[in-house]
């Protein structure tokens, strides 16, 4: 009998599409396995220089400790008692918050009404650039210039107090510990107004010209251009903006304490911050520092970033516009 012919299986056929999909499917797990390697590091440092030394800190606050030497020894909520109890802090406390609010708020309609100028400006760029010029001046520099031009000294006064006195107006102590506070807002508006400037043109630069183009046919002035069309597209850069903000306000140190202490080790309290009221528990204390008191302000200021940048996101939460 013959032996009937072996069968062969017709090979499966893949289609082109089946092809690129399993191509991008082994491309994406190669991508997958290079994702730790290269995430792993930048977690370890995060962690080692920001998660536990914020721990640590929190942890410490609610010790009395005075630093290399000594052993920590838990005291409950009596550092953060005799926080509130303290004049030292309440004014620190105090003087954060104007710097946030009210120099926040200086600093943002400044900013507003430069972007609602610059963008039809000609030369709007070179101006833009120019505005941006204090923000890269040291705050250590910009304490000294203005300490300079506004220190008040009979017969040998600052610029701005021989100013005043050359037409008949009486020369004003800046810089008594009562009045620096709104001397050192005054400068952060005019430092800090050029970043946020130049942020807010960057998201002005991406709106598309046909939309202020429609506007002016329709007849909108600058402010209602700036209202419906600038204010609706940039409110996600503006929160993010306002972010930033609050977070530098909160750890103002170093123009406060030129402005407000020069030849001094620390300030008045009167002036002080959150940051100077830290720095002084930490190194200006008569004796032994107190590095538990310290910890519990630094907590506060943790607490009190916290609190006002969650505030400002869910205020500023917008749906997005896509254009």
């Amino acid at each position: 009998m013959a032996a009937s012919p072996q069968t062969s299986r017709p090979a499966p056929v893949t289609s082109p599409e089946a092809d690129v999909t399993s191509a991008a499917g082994a491309h994406l797990v190669r991508k997958k396995r290079l994702f730790w390697p290269f995430l792993l590091p930048a977690i370890g440092l995060y962690v080692l220089f920001m998660v536990v030394p914020t721990v640590a800190t929190v942890v410490l606050g609610f010790t009395s400790w005075q630093g290399a030497g000594d052993t920590p020894e838990f005291n409950g909520v009596g550092n953060f008692t005799e926080l509130f109890a303290s004049d030292a802090f309440l004014y620190s406390f105090l003087n954060t918050l104007l710097y946030i609010f009210v120099a926040g708020v200086g600093t943002f309609l400044l900013a507003f009404l430069f972007t609602m100028v610059l963008r039809e400006m000609r030369g709007g760029k070179l101006v833009r650039a120019i505005l941006f010029f204090p923000n890269i001046v040291a705050p250590v520099a910009l304490g000294m210039f203005f300490s300079i031009i506004m220190i008040y000294r009979p017969n040998r006064q600052g610029l701005v107090n021989y100013l005043l006195e050359s037409i008949g107006v009486d020369a004003v102590k800046f810089l008594a510990p009562e009045n620096v506070t709104w001397v050192v807002i005054g400068c952060l508006i005019w430092a800090s107004a050029g970043f946020y400037i130049t942020i807010l043109m960057a998201a002005v630069d991406r709106i598309p010209p046909y939309l202020y183009e429609d506007a002016d046919i329709a007849g909108a002035t600058p402010w209602q251009k700036f209202r419906n069309v600038t204010l609706p597209l940039t409110w996600d850069v503006i929160g993010v903006a306002g972010v930033l903000w609050t977070i530098g306000a909160i750890k103002i140190f170093e123009l406060v304490f030129v402005l407000a202490g020069p030849g001094t080790y620390s300030p008045p309290i009167e002036s002080w911050t959150l940051g100077l009221y830290v720095f002084d528990r930490s190194f200006g204390t008569a004796g032994s520092p107190e590095y538990g008191m310290a910890c519990a302000a630094a907590v506060m200021m943790i607490a009190l970033v916290s609190v006002l940048v969650v505030a400002l996101r869910r205020l500023m939460r917008r749906e997005t516009i896509q254009f």
